[in-house]
């Protein structure tokens, strides 16, 4: 075997088929470009592959991105596997990636160190996205109903509606872990109108959860303005403020300005701090529920603002 292997043209065919798969490539498919058990096993101790999952390499180094590690997993779990649940979650762009395990469906439930394998019928609900065989949206959100918390699941779908991403399909399945909270959310939310885009409007939108506050709408337009929080009925305008979009003194300037003709067109505008949502939220929720129960606005003035 010596003297093949340094200019061996398949290994230029390896390479090829590494940059189309985020730097990794199954054992079958290096069978398939004519590597036997011998030249795979010489090229992982010169460390030309190395080892991420039995019969998965990444080529060259071991330095994969986030969807290099997706993809090997998804090698790992053998032909028609697909990512799913919250790793597909975060491949659509539905979720922000918090550390969660890689999530693989696939024919068999069999084990795979690093990643939590679902075993299930994906036909008809697999596609590629960046290379990647990947549940589609709905799936992905029926798959998200059996693991994730409610408004986990809420935002997902929030997201999916924003993105214009086809979610035909989307409905409860019966025998499914999630039916029961897939039914109620499908039943009781209007997809988009929770979306948040930060986690301090998130962390509010959980407060008024916690202490029974109706939920106000999110990110609408108010007198030409964009406002975080509205309570229409109440005339009650609630803008959470994060120290990177509002610390500047030109921001405060701006937040200045609205909050005026906010407060001129009938509205109260209050302001909420990531400090204060941090250290007192039960006092933020009290000063809210104050708030919403004052009827300081005559019904007649609503019904011309929803005009």
């Amino acid at each position: 075997m010596h003297g093949q292997h340094r200019k061996d043209p398949r290994d230029a065919a390896v390479a090829d088929l590494a940059r189309g798969q985020h730097g990794v490539v199954s054992r079958d498919q290096l069978v398939g470009l004519g590597l036997g058990a011998d030249a795979v096993d010489w090229r992982v101790r010169r460390r030309r592959l190395h080892r991420v999952h039995r019969g998965v390499y990444a080529v060259g180094h071991l330095s994969l991105t986030r969807n290099g590690r997706y993809m090997a997993a998804v090698l790992a779990c053998g032909e028609g596997a697909a990512l799913s649940h919250f790793s597909a979650a975060v491949l659509w762009e539905l979720l922000r990636d918090r550390g969660w395990p890689i999530h693989v469906t696939a024919a068999t439930d069999r084990r795979r160190p690093g990643i939590r394998v679902h075993k299930g019928d994906l036909e008809g609900e697999r596609v590629r996205r960046e290379g990647i065989t990947v549940t589609t949206p709905a799936r992905t959100l029926v798959d998200l109903a059996d693991v994730a918390p409610r408004r986990l699941l809420e935002r997902a779908i929030d997201e999916a509606d924003y993105l214009g991403l086809d979610t035909d399909g989307l409905e409860p399945r019966r025998g499914r872990r999630g039916q029961g909270v897939l039914s109620s959310v499908l039943a009781v939310h209007t997809p988009g109108a929770t979306r948040t885009r930060s986690e301090l409007e998130e962390r509010f939108l959980a407060l008024c959860d916690e202490h029974g506050i109706e939920r106000p709408e999110v990110n609408v337009d108010i007198e030409g303005y964009e406002c975080d929080f509205v309570w229409r009925e109440q005339a009650l305008v609630v803008e959470t403020d994060g120290g990177a979009a509002h610390g500047t003194a030109r921001a405060r300037e701006r937040d200045r300005i609205k909050d005026a003709r906010l407060l001129l067109a009938g509205w109260r505008v209050v302001r909420v701090t990531w400090m204060r949502l941090l250290n007192e939220p039960g006092q933020v929720a009290r000063e809210l529920n104050q708030l919403l129960t004052q009827a300081r606005f005559p019904a007649a003035r609503v019904a011309r603002r929803r005009q």
